[in-house]
């Protein structure tokens, strides 16, 4: 059967109202795909279309970061100072410290960022990890968990973290190995920094959010990890060699008595 024009007028009617009730209904819940993306991308972080879905906001200011953390590593030096090196040359003492804090940062502070990998999903106001929501403002390859970040900072956090405290108990207790140890460690160190930024370069080195957090984190708070295993190396180099060579002299005084 045909269907006359007033039946046709209120089906078209009756279609354009479901339409419309369709496209109005929950307003408030309904989101489009491009606002899911909207929701997914919305961190402090750069590049701007990084995918972190589940993000939660920092709840610390970077100064309660600064604070807690120059605090804990003050204690760290102090009580090394005064407990564990008082007998010891002030170089020996300034070593000891050194290796006691950055040992501490590699196991603690590292080891936290390679076994948490959504630390940037946290809610509970965790210290770990609001310093590495913090951080990545200065290098998003940590929260965008980068496999070249990763590796460098799993192998810090494992192997060259003990070996630092390692380094504080051979340099009190006098060790024989202390100063292959030290170089070890810094090298070690050394290499690692020059992945670290190495890597940065050829990704096109554009992971800070501004200037500000370019010089402060990603350079100031990891030249110290190039300038003072440096030195450190250095320092060994030299100390291992002139033991080498006092040897080889003692060696051929006794061969020349025996004949």
């Amino acid at each position: 059967k045909k269907k006359n024009s007033s039946q046709i007028r209120s089906e078209l009617k009756n279609s354009d109202l479901k339409s419309l009730s369709s496209e109005t209904q929950n307003p408030f819940t309904s989101s489009s795909p491009k606002d899911k993306e909207m929701e997914e991308t919305a961190h402090p972080y750069v590049p701007r279309d990084l995918k972190l879905p589940g993000y939660v906001p920092m709840t610390m200011s970077m100064s309660t970061i600064l604070t807690v953390y120059l605090g804990a590593s003050l204690f760290v030096v102090t009580l090394v100072w005064f407990l564990f090196g008082r007998k010891k040359p002030q170089l020996d003492k300034l070593l000891m410290c050194w290796w006691a804090f950055t040992g501490l940062t590699h196991m603690i502070l590292e080891g936290y960022f390679v076994f948490a990998p959504e630390f940037f999903k946290d809610n509970t106001s965790c210290f770990l990890a609001e310093v590495w929501k913090e951080y990545s403002k200065g290098d998003s390859r940590y929260v965008g968990r980068d496999s070249a970040v990763i590796a460098v900072e799993g192998i810090t956090a494992v192997i060259e973290g003990p070996a630092c405290l390692l380094a504080v108990y051979a340099i009190a207790k006098g060790k024989s190995y202390s100063y292959v140890l030290q170089l070890a460690i810094s090298l070690g160190q050394l290499y690692g920094c020059l992945v670290y930024f190495i890597t940065a370069i050829l990704e096109g080195d554009n992971f800070a959010t501004n200037s500000f957090y370019y010089y402060s984190y990603y350079v100031g708070a990891n030249c110290w990890w190039v300038l003072i295993p440096f030195l450190i190396s250095y320092r060994c180099w030299i100390k291992i060699c002139a033991s080498a060579a006092n040897n080889v002299e003692t060696t051929t005084k006794t061969k020349k008595k025996t004949r």
